[in-house]
């Protein structure tokens, strides 16, 4: 199938690039610049990994959309809390209809590239707590993307049933340079060490049983 990869350049998108490039035809990755304070360092991860891959790689920039959004993410590092996924801290993090806009922008774009499905790095361990990664808004996305694009394309999914420490060993399997991903959501030259995202990450990569190549300020 040919398939268009939506691409942060965190480690689960990262991941789901080599599998797509592994069973499918990727037409493109598409990476999204919405003004999140980590933006930069995420960005130059993704465009290396589609480089390395030679994989077409559009970088489409919404932060005129997101000057309108409110979030953590997009109010500096200050407001990142340094703290586990709790549901306050998870609260502030969230960026409203994240996924629903980054999927409605890439039906246009995969569907003009040729694309029949578009990959998604949503998994299992995804939480609860934002709208956009629980099943049933996954459900009726794909519906209305199917519907509403003559390709009737679909929206997949490899990693639902998987843990993000399952999907680490699946890219170290797959040999994911994971030293080029970026998580955290301060966005400083190192990863921080402290915000959940970092704090997701380490665990990711005991889980997997696979060594960890990020430098962490703490």
């Amino acid at each position: 199938m040919k398939v268009a990869v939506l691409l942060s350049g965190g480690l689960d998108s990262t991941t789901a690039l080599y599998w797509a490039h592994t069973h499918h035809e990727v037409v493109c990755a598409l990476s999204f610049d919405y003004g999140s304070n980590h933006a930069a360092r995420e960005l130059e991860c993704a465009r290396w990994q589609a480089q390395k891959l030679g994989v077409p790689y559009h970088e489409i920039d919404i932060r005129a959309i997101s000057a309108h959004l409110q979030s953590a993410l997009l109010s500096g590092a200050d407001a990142i809390p340094a703290a586990d996924y709790a549901e306050d801290n998870l609260k502030q993090t969230v960026v409203p209809f994240r996924n629903g806009i980054f999927l409605a922008i890439a039906a246009g774009i995969a569907e003009s590239n040729g694309a029949e499905g578009i990959v998604i790095a949503a998994h299992g361990g995804d939480h609860a707590l934002y709208p956009d990664c629980r099943e049933d808004f996954m459900n009726a996305m794909a519906s209305a993307i199917s519907l509403g694009t003559y390709a009737e394309l679909h929206i997949l999914r490899p990693f639902i049933n998987n843990t993000k420490g399952e999907i680490t060993a699946m890219g170290a399997a797959m040999g994911v340079d994971y030293a080029h991903t970026y998580s955290c959501y301060c966005g400083g030259v190192k990863h921080c060490g402290q915000c959940a995202t970092c704090r997701e990450r380490k665990e990711s990569f005991e889980a997997a049983g696979v060594p960890d190549p990020t430098v962490y300020a703490n």
